[in-house]
């Protein structure tokens, strides 16, 4: 696995010209205007030079401007150049009837204050907006420059918006009547080799999974699944109350988790308050920072769609991406399912509608940060006794389903990725991993009473996080510690390791790109071999002196 290449590759020339045509440039016609016709334009409306445009320009469009903004707060955040207090920052609210939250050490801080207030000190518009769900929000065509007076501690400001265009968690889940290569929880343990270290006592004992989610479940299906899998009782704790909604999102993650760590402790967080009102990314950053200090050292299972990474800026994400790394100080690994758009995880979906085109191409947020792992999904093949055939990416070209990934359009490339070669030279690529999501050879659950099979790549990240937390325990037990921030470790690994850690996908692609020898925009680094990687990974420990 340590071979690199780009996203050029000539194999698959046949799904090459397939794809093709999700590639071609379009034009896009007409531009947002930032007043509405009669009202004459002034130096703090928008002007075709600084009007945001892709995809969030295409949510201001869909939605009915209903003038200037009402609510009595709006928020954005400042990233901070370093954790120090920033005192200019501070100075320049005051002057201007605006607020600053800021806490020592971050390097962030929240700005607040009236819309008006806002308007006047960043030289932006902030209107409401109905959207085509019916929420109203605030918001600003124009993206804020930093202003001169803080520009020795500010070194970028987030969106002035007050809503986040997020993917509501939904499965693919199929009924067991259609035709499928379904896997169980046995042949899942057999695919991805956990079973050697399942035999030696390895089941995530000791270790706690998070799982954050926008559902619930319903308990009489985790007792069912367990009871016919031949697994212990799956009861999980609860993280903030209970949500109502079943979309099985929550179901089958529980699922996957037990599957592969039926002794793991498991917790289900209600993520739903996080896309109630604005602030969507600081109450992210709140959530982390609540469950790192009621469960330290977790690992987190995210299948959570919250905007595509082209709808915001850096900024807008610093405060989860600190509370991620706070949590990995102390143990936390993270996975975030890639996404099940094949790579145009900028489509509007129930936001707003629009040909296909570039803007579609883009990445999840939060699964885009450089600390967390970005798992992707393939289909699986195996042999009767459930063990290990073969994997290729997962795509559904008709229904343009398949698994996320690409170049991020905010972080540049971590370090740990410096020797790839795919796309923008300096740009951050996911996905780091992959395992199965194809709903057509997906995993056996049970869901409202009946045993379906659940796919997509929110079915990918919550088995690595079972696996993460056999691994973790098998660690400990050795006189090492738990993972923490894994993709540093998964890419050295990568690079050359004592047992072979991946299986490659070289077959397939998804919308955007093909999968091939090494890395690629599509698997990643490839699928586990988990008791290998668990090896490596304590060798890596050890000769960086972890005990």
């Amino acid at each position: 696995m340590s071979s690199a290449r780009g996203p050029g590759n000539s194999d698959n020339r046949g799904m090459r010209s397939a794809l093709a045509w999700w590639l071609v440039p379009t034009l896009i016609a007409g531009a947002v205007c930032a007043h509405t016709a009669g009202r004459p334009a002034t130096a703090n409306f928008a002007t075709a030079r600084d009007a945001i445009t892709g995809p969030y320009a295409s949510l201001l469009a869909a939605s009915e401007d209903l003038g200037p903004a009402r609510d009595a707060r709006v928020e954005l955040t400042a990233a901070l150049r370093d954790g120090s207090a920033p005192q200019a920052l501070a100075r320049f609210a005051g002057d201007h009837g605006l607020s600053v939250t800021w806490h020592p050490g971050q390097n962030w801080a929240t700005l607040a204050g009236t819309p008006a207030a806002a308007a006047q000190a960043l030289g932006v518009t902030v209107h409401d907006y109905r959207g085509q769900r019916g929420q109203v929000f605030y918001a600003s065509p124009q993206q804020p420059a930093v202003p001169a007076a803080v520009r020795g501690e500010v070194s970028e400001l987030g969106r002035v918006l007050g809503y986040t265009p997020h993917h509501e968690s939904a499965p693919v889940i199929l009924p067991l009547d259609v035709p499928t290569s379904a896997v169980s929880a046995e042949e899942l343990v057999r695919s991805y080799n956990v079973g050697p270290l399942r035999s030696r006592g390895y089941t995530g004992k000791g270790v706690t999974v998070l799982v954050f989610a926008f559902d619930g479940f319903d308990q009489s299906d985790l007792d069912t699944f367990a009871a016919s899998s031949g697994l212990p009782p799956l009861v999980p704790e609860l993280l903030g109350p209970k949500p109502t909604q079943r979309n099985g999102e929550a179901t089958m993650d529980l699922q996957a988790v037990h599957a592969l760590a039926p002794d793991a402790r498991t917790v289900l967080v209600n993520a739903r308050p996080t896309v109630e009102g604005d602030a969507s990314y600081r109450k992210i950053a709140d959530m982390m920072a609540e469950a790192d200090r009621r469960y330290p050292g977790a690992v987190w299972s995210f299948s959570i769609g919250w905007g595509c990474d082209k709808l915001i800026t850096a900024a807008d994400l610093a405060p989860a991406r600190a509370a991620l790394a706070q949590a990995q100080q102390h143990g936390t690994t993270a996975f975030n399912a890639s996404g099940d758009l094949a790579g145009l995880e900028c489509k509007g979906g129930h936001d707003w509608s629009a040909p296909p085109g570039p803007d579609d191409i883009g990445l999840d947020s939060v699964a885009s940060l450089p600390e967390m792992t970005d798992v992707g999904g393939t289909r699986l093949s195996t042999a009767a006794d459930g063990s290990w055939l073969g994997e290729q990416s997962w795509f559904d070209p008709p229904i343009t389903q398949g698994t996320g990934g690409g170049t991020s359009a905010l972080f540049r490339r971590p370090r740990w990725q410096s020797a790839l070669a795919p796309a923008a030279p300096d740009r951050r690529l996911t996905p780091d991993i992959a395992a199965l999501a194809d709903p057509f050879t997906g995993m056996r659950i049970v869901f409202n009473g009946r045993q379906v099979v659940g796919g997509g790549t929110s079915l990918s990240a919550p088995l690595w996080a079972g696996m993460a937390a056999v691994m973790n325990q098998y660690l400990v037990d050795n006189g090492g510690q738990p993972i923490g921030d894994l993709n540093p470790l998964l890419y050295e690994i990568a690079e050359g390791a004592r047992l072979p850690a991946f299986r490659d996908v070289t077959l397939g692609g998804n919308a955007v790109d093909l999968a091939g020898p090494g890395y690629d925009l599509v698997t990643g680094l490839g699928t586990p071999n988990v008791d290998n990687l668990a090896r490596n990974l304590l060798a890596v420990q050890r000769r960086i002196g972890i005990r």
